[in-house]
């Protein structure tokens, strides 16, 4: 290959970043922002969140039995519920308790998407599942884990829970493979149409269920467990 087409390869690889870093930077500060001020904003931002990822759904799911679309009352119901739950938590001597939890998903799930975007452009290799996803691999899955696990550990150093940096890393991988699931079940519903995204609605991202696929599925665990299990 010449250098002028190593170029144009490495052009698409790499295609659309400064895009969707933008659009990630945006939405960032607008969530953390209603994170970490909480009560009636957070939950009007959760309640417009869902209303946009069930209008999502009924797009992807409009050729389905009715009953198939609302199934996306409790696909979106779960994960919203569980996150009010969460960002209501209190732990006793810290008043930012559910916060600090709601921000661990968060940038564990991040983590995960992040490290397997590069991860899997940057070595490629065998595909983990073709027919649902073609661009994803197995070394961006292990490349998300890896990402996953790191980030769970450090945000041990301000979450109550995970209660050690040790078990920060073992969840930040179990998230990382139950947000890799997410992924792949909305991109087989989007293949089932022929859709590319969810939406439009975020810049170089796609639709809102395109950006939040892995919390759908991560947030209820992440609630039963500590419903199970407690906080320190």
């Amino acid at each position: 290959m010449n250098t002028a087409n190593t170029a144009t390869a490495t052009s698409s690889r790499w295609s659309g970043l400064r895009t969707r870093v933008i659009s990630g930077v945006v939405m960032a500060v607008v969530t953390l922002g209603g994170l970490w001020i909480g009560g009636w904003l957070f939950t009007l931002m959760v309640a417009a969140a869902s209303l946009q990822m069930i209008r999502e759904w009924d797009v992807l799911t409009a050729q389905d039995h009715k009953r198939c679309q609302w199934l996306g009352v409790l696909y979106v119901a779960l994960p919203a519920a569980s996150l009010i739950w969460l960002r209501n938590l209190q732990v006793p001597l810290h008043p930012q308790a559910g916060a600090c939890v709601v921000l661990y998903a968060l940038l564990v799930v991040s983590a995960t998407d992040i490290g397997a975007f590069f991860a899997g452009r940057r070595i490629g290799g065998p595909k983990l599942a073709p027919v649902i996803s073609p661009n994803k691999t197995w070394a961006g899955l292990g490349g998300g884990c890896v990402a996953a696990a790191i980030v769970g550990g450090l945000c041990t150093l301000f979450t109550p829970y995970p209660p050690s940096w040790i078990a920060g890393m073992d969840l930040g991988i179990l998230f990382a493979l139950i947000s890799q699931g997410g992924d792949l079940f909305e991109s087989w519903l989007k293949r089932r149409v022929g859709a590319k995204d969810s939406g439009t609605l975020i810049p170089g991202h796609g639709g809102l269920l395109d950006r939040v696929d892995g919390l759908v599925f991560t947030l209820p665990v992440f609630t039963l467990l500590i419903s199970l299990y407690g906080t320190p």
